[in-house]
């Protein structure tokens, strides 16, 4: 992962995984299970992550109980979901988070023309109209903390109260886990794919590795 971050807290392992631990994760099973059934053979996509914020399990607890609402509880669209996720990510130049959203964005119905077009904005050729002030609307969340007039009257006519809640909430939860992989150094398991040809030097201004 290009980051200018070391590991500064190594992750918490299944193997160590405690008492206190397995209450923090309670809150949040579909990830628990995700990584107790693929750790063994490297296929735990978000362990690292996850792991880091096990340090300190009450806040995990705390934390997760927001995540497994967003990730599995939230009125809008995984497809929505993850395109908010994507451009948060991408602005914060969140690699680790960046690269483990492309495959749930994949599997929650974007295209890779979509996910490419995530990393230009809102104003990129090709947007559905809604889809445009949807990744505003993340990018108005990440410059000025508001989602701006025209933007919010825009969703408004097309996503029902608690969904237009979930849209901030779904930015604002991946904003705050972008500042945890970023300012802990977590590192990408090895099963993640890096970055394609062009992606990293846009993001970092760096080639991407082979």
């Amino acid at each position: 992962m290009t980051n200018d971050i070391p590991p500064r807290i190594p992750p918490v392992m299944p193997p160590d995984w405690d008492a206190s631990i397995l209450d923090a994760l309670s809150v949040f099973p579909t990830s628990r299970d995700f990584v107790l059934n693929n750790y063994k053979t490297n296929t735990a996509r978000g362990m690292n992550g996850l792991g880091v914020m096990l340090n300190y399990p009450a806040a995990a607890k705390a934390f997760l109980t927001f995540n497994n609402h967003v990730a599995t509880g939230s009125s809008i669209s995984r497809r929505i979901k993850e395109l908010l996720i994507l451009r948060i990510s991408w602005l914060r130049r969140a690699e680790y988070e960046f690269r483990q959203h492309i495959v749930l964005g994949l599997r929650a119905g974007l295209t890779e023309i979509e996910i490419e077009r995530i990393q230009f904005g809102p104003d990129a050729p090709g947007w559905d109209p809604i889809d445009a002030a949807l990744v505003r609307a993340a990018d108005e969340l990440h410059g000025q903390a508001c989602i701006q007039n025209d933007t919010w009257a825009t969703l408004s006519r097309h996503f029902e109260r608690n969904q237009l809640i979930d849209i901030i909430f779904a930015v604002g939860c991946y904003d705050t886990l972008a500042m945890i992989f970023k300012s802990f150094g977590v590192q990408p398991e090895s099963c993640l794919d890096p970055l394609g040809p062009g992606v990293a030097e846009r993001m970092h201004g760096v080639k991407s590795a082979s």
